[in-house]
Order: structure tokens, then C-alpha cells, then sequence
């Protein structure tokens, strides 16, 4: 991919870069495909963090700059001090601090109903199968997301052509829910943090299990099932 751009040094647009993966040879990737993009029209100041926990700290540092573009594994140790599971938690909160970030999300799953979830709760600019993941692929992501377009890889834009008749949708109430039975956490305790009734909590389940096609009661069979389909 070539870029026609002739800019002087005098008018580089400066942008600002939050990587937060966990895998340190993945960030050194994103970042040489980004100091590749277009060196005669930007310049990119890069923060990188390679878990919730530090992740969650740079978001929320007052030094912090307005970030431009952030890139988001989801699956990394979570900050469970801050109710931070995930990169898609790291993606609300940090479209909540700064709302005009362009949020790219990277995911081993492979899951329609994950992936529908993602686009559903985070609408991000980008979302990227990791094993569609070439440095072309990262560049064209890029580029695409500069030019306030979204990108979808090819894995998920199969995905999303597929028939939807298995789709299964749920909301935050219920990755909530899911999230507490994990930690062993009862219905009744729940009703600490989730502002929904104890059998509101309970018909939830339920459907959960309905959904799920958990043929008995079992709430561990549930939590065995909702984790294989990347729900919480």
C-alpha cells in the first residue's frame, strides 16, 4: 500500500496512540505498521499498556492525552478492583473519558454471537479477527479507521453475512449476571450491584439457560456454555 502525501515536516498532524495488549510482540507489530503510516503528513505519539489493570491507569491518568486511535485486545487479565474484565470494558470507559476515540478492537473469537455482542455494545471503528491479523491487514485498519471509516476484517464480515437464525443477543444485565455467578457470588448477593430485582435476576437465568439450550438446571453448565460463546 502506497500513500501520495507531500507534507512538510513543518505540518505534521500529530496523533495520539493507546495500545493495550498483552502480548508484547503484537504492540511492537501495531506499532511499527503505525510509525509506517504516512511519516511525511503525521506524527504519532504511542502509549502502550499490556493489561486491564494498566490499561485502566493511563485512561484515567489526568496527564493522559486525548487519545486519536486506541487499540483494544479483548481478552487480557482483567482489573477486577475496577470491574474491568476485558477490552470492551476498557472501550466503554474509554469512550466515556474521550468519545471521539476511534476504538479498534482485536479478538481471538470467533463466535457470531461474540462478534454481534462486540458491534452491538462498542460499535467500534474497527474490528479485527487476530487471525486475519498481516501487517497489510493492521495498515489497511488503519488507514481506513484515519479516514473515519470502519473496518471490518474478512473473518468478521463473513461472519456478519452468515445467517443470524442462531444469533443470540443479550445485554449488559445478563454479562453481569454471568460475571457474578463466576465468582461464585448468589442470586440474593447480586442484588448488591445489579440494579434489578431478585427475580428479575432469576427469569434472566432462566432465559439464559433457554438460550443456551442447557437442557438441565445447572447454573455451572450455564457458565460452561456462556464462556465457550466468548459471553462474558
Amino acid at each position: 500500500m502506497t500513500f501520495d502525501v507531500t507534507a512538510s515536516v513543518s505540518q505534521l498532524v500529530k496523533k495520539n496512540i493507546l495500545i493495550v495488549d498483552d502480548h508484547p510482540f503484537i504492540i511492537e507489530g501495531y506499532k511499527n505498521a503505525i510509525t509506517r503510516y504516512n511519516p511525511q503528513q503525521y506524527e504519532f505519539s504511542i502509549f502502550q499498556a499490556h493489561d486491564c489493570k494498566s490499561g485502566y491507569e493511563i485512561i484515567e491518568d489526568p496527564n493522559s492525552p486525548q487519545f486519536d486511535i486506541a487499540f483494544l485486545d479483548i481478552s487480557m487479565p482483567p482489573y477486577e478492583e475496577k470491574e474491568i474484565f476485558s477490552g470492551e470494558d476498557l472501550a466503554k470507559l474509554l469512550l466515556r473519558k474521550m468519545p471521539s476515540c476511534n476504538i479498534i478492537l482485536l479478538t481471538m473469537y470467533t463466535e457470531l454471537l461474540k462478534i454481534k455482542t462486540i458491534i452491538r455494545s462498542i460499535q467500534p471503528n474497527g474490528l479485527i479477527i487476530k487471525n486475519d491479523l498481516t501487517f497489510d491487514e493492521l495498515l489497511l485498519a488503519f488507514d481506513k479507521v484515519m479516514k473515519n471509516e470502519k473496518y471490518y476484517s474478512q473473518s468478521v464480515v463473513k461472519m456478519l453475512n452468515q445467517s443470524t437464525h442462531n444469533a443470540i443477543e443479550i445485554d449488559q444485565y445478563d454479562k453481569q449476571i454471568l460475571i457474578h455467578l463466576a465468582k461464585g457470588i448468589s442470586s440474593n448477593d447480586m442484588l448488591q450491584n445489579i440494579p434489578i430485582s431478585l427475580n428479575a435476576i432469576e427469569k434472566r437465568k432462566k432465559h439464559l439457560k433457554e438460550l443456551l439450550k442447557i437442557k438441565n438446571n445447572s447454573d455451572d453448565d450455564l457458565l460452561k456454555e456462556a464462556k465457550s460463546k466468548g459471553l462474558f
